[in-house]
């Protein structure tokens, strides 16, 4: 099968979908499959080795106007794209973004007459009053409008989690679209590139003053308001004040940070900051912590959890349907209806090294659902099944019976 992917998150960029489109890439390859990358070309960014790739197409892009690090919007040139489609003799388009390169997909779909999809990352209205200019002041109403028409004329949706196709079904969205869920998906090969001493945990807890008999709670990912950290930080101050055998750690850079560590200046030394730290050392960190916690409400479905799972970490956080498939209440975690309720779960937890080990197991269990064989493995089914149809009406449930059946 001859596959493209389209994509305005790429290398050097570093963010979840970038790592799911590089996982999709490799995984298929690995299967047989052709694969190539529509993208944007980052102002003044030059990598010979992925220039020189005859797989990858980087067209004219420049920094999108939102509030977002290392994001660009690129222009959808037909008679640069379609060409290299023709070229590869791509069978279907599989878009990662909502925004011009979509629209390039759909424009290009439409002439070579092939079926586009895409993967639904991110729920918009969770986060656009962050990161768009004066957010705060514009209505849902006009988030919701705009994503249903970014999303209107895809052949067919990849919801990454129950939540995200729950949401695409509601009456203001698309419930006519056909869709399937598909977790997101995680190469331990690439999270764990060198496998971590006790030795070298030890040194690591020592640098940063934790004792042999702390408890850590951890936190890792980006320090934004999104994430609900400022909640967090207050969840952490009430357990460490209950048990003073807990230390919580913040692991990420983020525009919040700040304000964080001042609030928590007075307790720094049971409250750890670390900054921003490389992907290629979060196992570390995964590696020191007793308990994963977050508070964040604005998860599609979240890669850090996944990589908690296969870190073997018990997992704390707010109810949210994007965890269904990966927190299992009592069996490897708690999900709490409030962030004080997040009090009690923690503390349980934190006093019972013998319930800790026990979800650590079942966390390690868990995350075998989430490899990219798998992953690669539904995907491909997806895609057969929309090849078989196409330009037919698909229905949910023929979708779904094709990606479950690879289970």
């Amino acid at each position: 099968m001859n596959i493209a992917l389209f994509t305005d998150s790429y290398i050097p960029t570093k963010s979840g979908i970038v790592t799911v489109v590089l996982q999709l890439r490799k995984v298929l390859t690995e299967m047989g499959h052709h694969v190539v990358i529509v993208t944007v070309k980052p102002h003044n960014y030059h990598d010979p080795q992925i220039d020189n790739d005859p797989d990858i197409l980087r067209i004219l892009s420049v920094p999108t106007p939102a509030k977002i690090p290392d994001q660009y919007i690129g222009f959808p040139f037909e008679h640069i794209i379609i060409p290299f489609l023709k070229k590869h003799d791509i069978q279907i388009i599989h878009s990662h973004t909502e925004f011009l390169i979509a629209h390039a997909a759909k424009l290009s779909g439409k002439k070579l007459h092939i079926p586009v999809i895409a993967t639904t990352h991110t729920l918009w209205e969770d986060f656009y009053e962050y990161y768009l200019p004066m957010g705060r002041f514009i209505p849902v109403k006009l988030i919701r409008k705009a994503v249903k028409r970014l999303y209107k004329k895809f052949y067919a949706l990849i919801n990454v989690s129950e939540k995200a196709h729950d949401y695409f079904k509601e009456p203001f969205m698309l419930p006519g679209t056909p869709s399937a869920i598909i977790p997101n998906a995680l190469d331990s090969n690439s999270f764990i590139r060198k496998p971590v001493t006790e030795e070298e945990l030890a040194s690591l807890r020592k640098s940063w003053g934790i004792a042999p008999d702390d408890v850590v709670l951890l936190f890792l990912g980006r320090v934004v308001e999104e994430k609900r950290v400022e909640e967090l930080l207050d969840t952490f101050i009430r357990v460490i004040q209950k048990n003073s055998n807990v230390k919580a750690m913040f692991v990420g850079a983020g525009g919040a940070l700040q304000d964080l560590e001042k609030r928590a200046r007075d307790i720094s030394d049971r409250i750890i900051f670390t900054g921003y730290e490389p992907w290629t050392k979060v196992h570390y960190y995964y590696g020191i912590g007793d308990i994963f916690v977050t508070a964040s409400l604005s998860e599609m479905h979240s890669m850090t959890v996944l990589e908690a799972l296969m870190s073997g970490l018990p997992i704390v956080a707010r109810r949210d349907s994007s965890f269904t498939d990966t927190i299992f209440p009592g069996e490897n975690g708690y999900m709490a209806d409030s962030d004080e309720e997040m009090d009690g779960y923690i503390l349980d937890l934190a006093s019972d090294a013998e319930k800790r080990a026990r979800f650590s197991s079942k966390s390690r269990e868990i995350s075998r659902n989430f490899t990219p064989d798998v992953f690669g493995k539904r995907t491909v089914a997806f895609y057969e099944k929309v090849l078989a149809k196409y330009p037919e009406k698909l229905t949910d449930e023929e979708l779904q019976a094709a990606v479950d059946a690879v289970l």
